[in-house]
């Protein structure tokens, strides 16, 4: 018996750096002091990763998590589909590794929704090569939301103590901004405080971002400030959150990374994204709320251009299997 947590760490994109940065990762033998990992994959895919990277591993396939034995230098890979075998191209856009990197998600999600594993760990996809493989989904969040039949599924990014929740993500910039109403901001403010509590913050420091510059100068500039955040921080408040803000977008993540808030809520995408990619691109992960299970994942995208050449770097990978494991050992966000 362990109470190291079983995690099912998806491969992602063949035809990307995916099966590259997770097999780097599992080079640090330390990763199994701390997690059982069982990958979700091809075992083709994943030798050829490995040969990339010149490892002496060896790569096995298993039918189901519990045959995995999760031992250093031995790489178990549960091979959903007709996919193994597969000889996928490199570096390039492809519907065959949009369709299997998309089937591998779905199936790591039904064991999380399963119980057959603690929590999973997502390596990069390709949206484009979702869509060429005939997915409807625009990415991770969505098959999950899906399959799970949650309500709201938001994303979190961290990199180190700065923490960004995403009121939306996968929108144009003119539905974002629609999108920033009170009672959606409420929702997020609530989901947040509750999953903080669960990670051992009593009373979680929440700082709203605002949407417009300068926090719209009393309404100098546009007045969503006034007529949506606002009311909703009043709200939260009147609830018993300790929330702040609107706080102007340029100064409050350099405050919140100096330890004065444990979480910025942003308005959009690239709000949130752009703080956390100059702060630490290479530390940042994404972490999901509002699942029914636990995901963790990469910040980084497939980065076709290197795929195959044994360059890429595994540390945003091994912070998700990091963090992945540390939640699902309920030892909070401290990785």
């Amino acid at each position: 018996m362990t109470d190291k947590p079983l995690l099912a760490v998806t491969i992602g994109d063949p035809s990307g750096i995916g099966p590259e940065v997770v097999a780097k990762s599992l080079q640090n033998r330390s990763m199994y002091t701390l997690m059982q990992p069982v990958l979700v994959g091809s075992v083709l895919s994943v030798q050829k990763a490995l040969n990339d990277i010149g490892s002496r591993d060896t790569t096995i396939g298993v039918n189901s998590p519990t045959d995995a034995k999760a031992e250093p230098g031995l790489i178990e890979v549960i091979s959903p589909g007709d996919w193994e075998g597969i000889k996928f191209p490199t570096g390039k856009h492809d519907a065959g590794s949009g369709s299997a990197s998309h089937l591998w998600v779905e199936e790591a999600a039904k064991m999380c929704m399963s119980g057959q594993v603690a929590g999973m760990v997502t390596a990069p996809v390709n949206k484009e090569s979702w869509h060429m493989g005939g997915s409807k989904d625009t990415g991770h969040m969505e098959v999950f939301k899906r399959l799970s039949e949650s309500n709201y599924v938001a994303t979190m990014l961290v990199s180190g103590p700065l923490r960004c929740m995403h009121l939306s993500t996968h929108k144009s910039l003119i539905e974002a901004c629609k999108y920033v109403t009170t009672e959606n901001i409420m929702t997020a403010l609530q989901l947040t405080h509750e999953k903080f509590n669960t990670w051992g913050f009593e009373n979680p420091r929440i700082a709203v971002a605002a949407l417009n510059p300068h926090a719209s100068d009393n309404g100098l500039i546009g007045d969503e400030e006034a007529r949506e955040i606002s009311p909703a921080i009043t709200l939260a408040r009147k609830k018993g959150l300790n929330v702040t803000g609107p706080h102007p977008a340029d100064t409050i993540f350099n405050q919140a990374a100096n330890g004065r808030y444990d979480v910025v809520l942003v308005m959009y995408h690239d709000q949130g994204h752009i703080a956390i990619k100059v702060y630490g691109a290479e530390e940042s992960v994404t972490v999901n709320l509002g699942l029914p299970f636990l995901r963790t994942s990469v910040d980084h995208g497939t980065a076709f251009d290197i795929a195959g050449k044994g360059i890429a770097d595994e540390t945003s990978m091994i912070e998700a299997l990091k963090l992945g494991a540390s939640l699902a050992s309920r030892k909070g966000l401290s990785t």
